[in-house]
């Protein structure tokens, strides 16, 4: 009888399409608990229903999972050329109707009322940014030409950034922008592109910045929240109140204070804070650790993907998921300043959970066609050149 060897652990998944499926419903059912616990009170409160937001969770949840299982089925390289573009009219049609006919709340106006149902466009520009520059770039690769940022994708996200902008919704635009200037640092510009789009960036930041006066205050706010503790960075100050209260094991689900209306927006935008507050350090550390594996994971995809296209799509989703999730945790921890990015599948916001769901099935979609092949950007590849598509079961 041979000995077992003492590193030979049990694999919890057969792929890292699997691993990622898996990993993303973890985070959605602690979000889930989290949301729930976070927002009935301010549900009985204004609807005399303390389910009313966990409902319309679920059912964003709904939705997002048949678009999660549609993407993961369909073939990723089919979404090119006509599809982009009719992507791209649909996006900017609704951003103009945005402009028009959109809810406005709390000064912006970025959502559509859609029967009942709110719905922000914004988030399907990121995504729409992180197809339309992937095929792009995947194209330029496997054909073995150069990559520029002087490119019609640029363009594109660009437009819908400032779209976005006009919201106004600065934190959003600057992420549709940045996912696709990722990608093309990824896939290797000039160095000369690369200095420019440094100095070009930080002066654009400088500009916006202080092109607005809240947006200026909030950076005051930010460098000492509590000079500012009843204004602009009270919610600042009430965040790191909230997860400082919560010491190692938390003061349990739903017994947190800071919903009481002390935390605003405690089930959007601060929802870790209250998690931290309710599961305390604990709960956060799992938190991470999953983004940590799903980061891992969609790694793992992209390098193993079948083409340029398949390699840009997995890690522009990868970088818009864990990404937003480690800009949301600093912007609550008070590491940045405020911004409004929610965090994947742990914050209310249906369009938001529908997106990152979507997200998800693209990239078990490019899972399920990894090659054994290492994929290398910036080198050339052809389709007859590269090993068979093993399908994962």
């Amino acid at each position: 009888m041979k000995e077992k060897k003492l590193g030979n652990f049990p694999r919890l998944w057969a792929s890292p399409a699997e691993a990622v499926f898996f990993i993303a419903g973890i985070l959605f059912v602690i979000g889930t608990i989290n949301v729930f616990s976070a927002s009935f009170v301010l549900g009985g409160q204004l609807f005399r229903d303390g389910y009313f937001f966990l409902t319309r969770h679920l059912i964003s949840f709904a939705v997002g999972f048949v678009a999660m299982l549609a993407a993961a089925v369909i073939d990723y390289r089919k979404i090119r050329r006509g599809w982009l573009l009719l992507a791209i009219l649909a996006v900017v049609g609704l951003l103009v109707a945005v402009h028009f006919m959109g809810v406005e709340a709390n000064g912006a106006r970025r959502w559509l009322n859609l029967g009942g149902f709110t719905f922000q466009p914004s988030e399907l520009a990121k995504l729409t940014a992180i197809i339309v520059t992937a095929a792009y770039l995947g194209a330029q690769l496997d054909r073995g030409r150069p990559v520029s940022l002087k490119s019609w994708p640029i363009a594109v996200s660009v437009v819908l950034g400032v779209f976005v902008l006009k919201q106004p919704d600065m934190g959003t635009a600057a992420v549709i922008v940045g996912l696709s200037l990722v990608l093309y640092i990824l896939a290797g510009i000039p160095k000369q592109e690369l200095y420019a789009l440094a100095l070009g960036g930080a002066g654009m930041t400088v500009y916006l910045v202080y092109a607005a006066a809240y947006r200026a205050e909030r950076i005051w706010a930010w460098l000492d929240p509590w000079a500012y503790q009843q204004t602009s960075g009270y919610q600042t100050v009430q965040s790191l109140l909230a997860i400082g209260s919560g010491g190692l094991f938390g003061s349990g689900l739903g017994m947190g204070a800071s919903k009481f209306h002390y935390l605003p927006e405690a089930h959007t935008d601060f929802a870790f804070a209250v998690l931290c507050q309710e599961m305390g350090f604990m709960g956060a550390v799992v938190v991470l650790l999953l983004l940590g594996a799903l980061a891992w994971y969609g790694l793992q995809i992209a390098s193993k993907a079948p083409d340029g296209y398949g390699f840009f799509l997995a890690a522009g989703v990868t970088t818009l998921v864990v990404g937003q999730a480690v800009g949301n945790i600093a912007m609550v921890s008070g590491v940045v300043p405020v911004t409004g990015v929610p965090l994947p599948f742990i914050s209310f916001g249906g369009t938001s959970l529908i997106v990152n769901c979507a997200a998800i099935g693209l990239l078990i979609s490019v899972g399920r066609r990894t090659t054994a092949k290492v994929f290398q950007p910036g080198s050339r590849s052809t389709p007859a050149s590269r090993s068979r598509l093993k399908l994962v079961k």
